[in-house]
């Protein structure tokens, strides 16, 4: 069987490889975060096919009334408060 070679050369452009690409993530830095702002709730509608925001614990008025919150309500912030299960 034959000798590989230039295995030093192969694995030094790996290691090249692989520390630009860690290079690149650095540069991107960190994801913004997503969604609304605070003391605001998202909500989307599946047959007008878009997104809206409102202030928390408010739906939007629109009609048809299909709207489906997708924020997760802060703590103290439900939406049906009180629904809680009941330990007594």
């Amino acid at each position: 069987m034959a000798r590989r070679k230039n295995y030093g050369f192969e694995r030094r452009q790996k290691e090249t490889a692989r520390k630009s690409r860690q290079q690149a993530k650095r540069e991107m830095g960190t994801a913004e975060s997503t969604g609304p702002p605070p003391g605001q709730w998202e909500w989307f509608s599946p047959s007008r096919g878009r997104v809206v925001t409102t202030q928390a614990k408010q739906r939007p008025a629109e009609l048809p009334d299909d709207w489906i919150v997708l924020t997760e309500p802060a703590e103290g912030e439900g939406e049906s408060e009180g629904s809680g299960t009941d330990t007594t």
